[in-house]
């Protein structure tokens, strides 16, 4: 790609080339000659004057009224003498890419994870605070990841780049979050693609205990707990009791795992066209969990919105793109945490009754083997309201008899069922699989709703699989030339990778990553990206970028957010995961086959350095890239014939001028200089 000034300078050196003036030549063919380059090189010196107004707005925007000059700048500047198309392909119109956007950014993590971090960290507060920092950080953060993408037309390698060399390494651990990520969530897909496959079966396979083999006795692990938690556990997951006890990958779950990864895989050769309670707001704990959600949720930091965003005209309203896939997954969470809160309220006040109705149970049995006596056993009456008449069954005798029959009683608290049965984050899948066993037509409703979660998994992948595929391409140009390779190969891998993850423990290890690894990068990401485009780059030169490509004032609040707010805020987050990383037990909940109930079970302790290990690997590339740059500038005798140049092509009419990009590349420069100065040397740059 070449900038305009950069064309005139190439064709300059081909007329050279072609038409070289010697002694044979007419004087006619000299003077057109001479007229000629004189011509191209003061078009070429209104293009330098041209860029040099631009980079002067960079450092004006920090109020309203310097909008409207800048505004009044960009119409004095003109526009290209001739367009050159670009090979990057495009998506076909606007509504694709919103969706492809939206579909990366509202994934099952809305679905799965939401509602059980709502319902374990405040509730109402948990959604305030999450609505407090979306708008406060979340949505800045957004919006410069479209943007730089869509004013760079790179990946997340290329972009990073390009704003600081010195940061170049944080697109390569954006890839690999984007790569592990992937891994292990596919395994999500491939779970409700398990549920969709059963969901043709008439009754549907969740809704009743199994028999025994050759005997008409149910399996008492089902009837120890309820149908669709046994159907989770140990039909789908074949959960082992602790993550030591490993064992092969489930069958049935490496086939859907494999039917996940080939309808990714096919979606993706076909291109861009298929895509509570107050006092918790006081709470730190709450705050770092519904900080670590949001980022995670949102997709900010995977580089995928970069690498979406480079596929669409720079003349783009990335601002309205950021608040619409913002809010579209608030209210997608927010739709998810209502569905799945009634559907658990449903079986918690359902299993509440039926502890009030063993209660009742067990008094009659006490009463006939002579414990206690005739007149406490519960009225016969009373049965067909069990829920507003036991309370006063129970407050209707002496505090004597009372303290008697609590002793034999079971104590039976709402509060705690619906504790119980929020338990684990495969909650989402089971309310699903308990609220259609009780609709009419169940197995229609199941097709219907674990299908939006299959589709919701797809778009989500895509987007993870853009953000490694789009990045590769534009750092190795020749992988553009075979696209379809690269995608399988990616594709196979991938799956060969997520087989750790359908094992007896698969599960366990999917929690890991998910409650644990993917914050502390996805933070320092987004840490980096922030100060490189803030403090290194230059907010207010970004912002003048964002009002050229919008060609309308924008509030300079951003300024403010991106240089101020959003570090302070991604710093504090970052902070408290590590700390609490290294300060508090990591634990899971597992299946306890005996009890079949859940349990809190810690990590192992090696599995707490593997995941430390995974951390600070995952990060090592930004160090690194640093300590590179810094030898190539310190160093330079052995990058003497190297020369780091990134341009801009320009766009199709209607598209605003593009400024030459201000980079702090300087590797080479001294050299070209004292080039240009020998006799005879290349032509100086017009």
């Amino acid at each position: 790609m070449t900038t305009r000034r950069e064309s005139v300078e190439s064709q300059d050196q081909a007329s050279w080339t072609a038409e070289p003036l010697d002694s044979t030549s007419t004087p006619a063919a000299a003077t057109s000659a001479f007229q000629l380059v004189r011509s191209r090189t003061s078009l070429s010196e209104k293009l330098t004057e041209d860029e040099q107004k631009r980079d002067s707005l960079s450092s004006q925007v920090w109020a309203d009224a310097d909008n409207d000059s800048i505004l009044e700048t960009l119409e004095n500047v003109v526009e290209p003498v001739e367009e050159i198309s670009t090979k990057r392909p495009s998506w076909a119109n606007k509504t694709e890419y919103l969706l492809a956007q939206v579909g990366f950014s509202v994934g099952l993590s809305t679905v799965w994870r939401f509602p059980y971090l709502c319902f374990h960290n405040g509730g109402g507060s948990f959604l305030i605070i999450y609505v407090f920092l979306m708008f406060l950080v979340g949505v800045p953060v957004l919006l410069m990841e479209m943007a730089a993408g869509q004013r760079m037309r790179q990946g997340s390698i290329g972009v990073w780049k390009i704003f600081c060399p010195w940061i170049g390494g944080v697109g390569y651990t954006s890839f690999l979050v984007c790569f592990i990520v992937g891994l292990y969530y596919s395994v999500l897909m491939t779970w409700s693609l398990f549920y969709l496959v059963r969901s043709f079966q008439s009754p549907l396979p969740w809704a009743l205990c199994p028999l025994l083999e050759n005997s008409s006795q149910f399996d008492p692990e089902c009837t120890r707990t309820v149908p669709t938690v046994y159907f989770w556990y140990r039909h789908m997951l074949n959960a082992s009791d602790k993550i030591e006890i490993g064992g092969l990958p489930s069958k049935d779950l490496s086939v859907s795992l494999f039917m996940t990864w080939l309808i990714i895989c096919i979606s993706m050769i076909k291109g861009l066209k298929s895509s509570g309670k107050v006092p918790a707001l006081y709470s730190l704990e709450v705050w770092r969990r519904t900080g670590n959600h949001l980022f995670l949720s949102l997709g900010s930091g995977f580089g995928s919105f970069t690498a979406i965003s480079s596929y669409i005209p720079r003349s783009n309203n990335c601002v309205a793109d950021a608040f619409a896939v913002a809010l579209l997954n608030l209210l997608t969470s927010v739709t998810a945490m209502v569905f799945v809160f009634a559907t658990m309220g449903h079986f918690a006040t359902k299993n509440h009754e039926n502890c009030y109705l063993k209660n009742a149970e067990e008094v009659r049995n006490l009463v006939v083997a002579g414990v206690l006596p005739p007149e406490v056993s519960f009225p016969e009456s009373s049965y067909h309201d069990i829920s507003s008449t036991y309370s006063a069954w129970i407050s209707s005798y002496p505090e004597e008899i009372r303290n008697v029959l609590l002793h034999y009683l079971t104590n039976c608290s709402l509060s705690k069922e619906l504790k119980e049965v929020m338990e684990g984050p495969g909650v989402a899948l089971v309310a699903f699989s308990d609220i259609v066993s009780v609709f009419k037509w169940p197995t229609f409703w199941a097709i219907i709703i674990f299908v939006f979660l299959v589709a919701l998994g797809l778009s989500t992948l895509m987007g993870i699989l853009q953000g490694i595929i789009t990045p590769l391409q534009d750092h190795f140009s020749s992988l553009r030339k075979h696209t379809k390779l690269l995608t399988v190969g990616i594709c196979v891998s991938m799956f060969l990778g997520s087989l750790v993850f359908v094992g007896p423990s698969g599960s366990y290890y999917v929690n890991l990553l998910d409650d644990y690894w993917a914050s502390p990068p996805l933070f320092c990401i987004l840490i980096v990206e922030n100060m490189a485009m803030a403090w290194i780059y230059g907010a207010r030169r970004f912002l003048a970028d964002i009002i050229i490509i919008l060609g309308r004032p924008l509030s300079p609040v951003y300024r403010w957010l991106w240089c101020y707010v959003s570090p302070f805020v991604l710093l504090v987050l970052f902070l408290s995961t590590v700390i609490n990383l290294y300060l508090k037990t990591i634990t899971y909940i597992a299946w306890n086959s005996t009890a079949s109930n859940e349990v809190v079970q810690s990590y192992p302790s090696w599995m707490k350095i593997l995941l430390i290990v995974l951390i600070v690997v995952t990060i090592l590339p930004v160090p690194i890239y640093f300590l590179y740059t810094l030898y190539t500038v310190y160093f330079p005798a052995s990058k003497t014939d190297s020369r780091t140049t990134v341009t801009f092509e320009p766009e199709a009419k209607g598209d605003f001028l593009e400024s030459r990009p201000r980079l702090h590349k300087r590797l080479g420069l001294k050299m070209m200089s004292k080039k240009d100065k020998k006799p005879g040397g290349n032509l100086p740059a017009m």
